[in-house]
């Protein structure tokens, strides 16, 4: 059986063996590309490390998901079973963290959890290659989905570029 057949439920906020996104307010607005990451178990439900000592639940730190990647299963030895445990033991460990924006975050927490997994034979994932990784591989949710991530990108340059026009040279 393939384990991928689950599929993702936007409107039930369930997304099966997935990495999903969401924007953060001012930080995405500027640089589109970084935003707030989570992991969801074979069942969808949502893990992220939202603040100092704490692994939300159910719930994003900065709203629902606007993108996701799922993962393969198939790319993990011991599938769902080894799957779910890599993700509640990222969480225990997550839950010693202080948070820092910088070097010790969200991604660093799903980072963790790959590496748990050897997800695709791998063990050194980090934020970095989460990023590269997540940009290739991940869809958004619905048109509204990318609008909530690009228009105030684009609000932003067209200001700035507008302000910049009415600078006297």
């Amino acid at each position: 059986m393939d384990m991928n057949i689950k599929s993702v439920e936007p409107d039930r906020n369930r997304y099966p063996h997935c990495i999903v996104w969401t924007p953060i307010p001012v930080l995405t607005w500027l640089f589109p590309i970084i935003g707030h990451m989570g992991i969801a178990t074979t069942e969808g439900v949502i893990r992220d490390f939202a603040g100092p000592y704490y692994v939300n639940e159910e719930r994003m730190a900065f709203g629902d998901p606007v993108k996701f990647w799922q993962l393969d299963l198939n790319k993990i030895e011991g599938k769902s079973v080894a799957y779910d445990s890599s993700i509640s033991a990222s969480a225990e460990e997550y839950k010693n963290h202080m948070h820092n924006l910088c070097c010790d975050n969200c991604h660093s927490f799903v980072a963790l959890a790959l590496n748990n997994m050897g997800y695709h034979g791998k063990n050194n994932w980090n934020m970095v290659s989460i990023l590269f990784y997540f940009v290739v591989h991940s869809r958004y949710i619905s048109a509204v989905s990318v609008l909530k991530t690009w228009v105030p990108f684009v609000l932003f340059v067209t200001l700035v570029a507008g302000l910049s026009l009415l600078v006297p040279k």
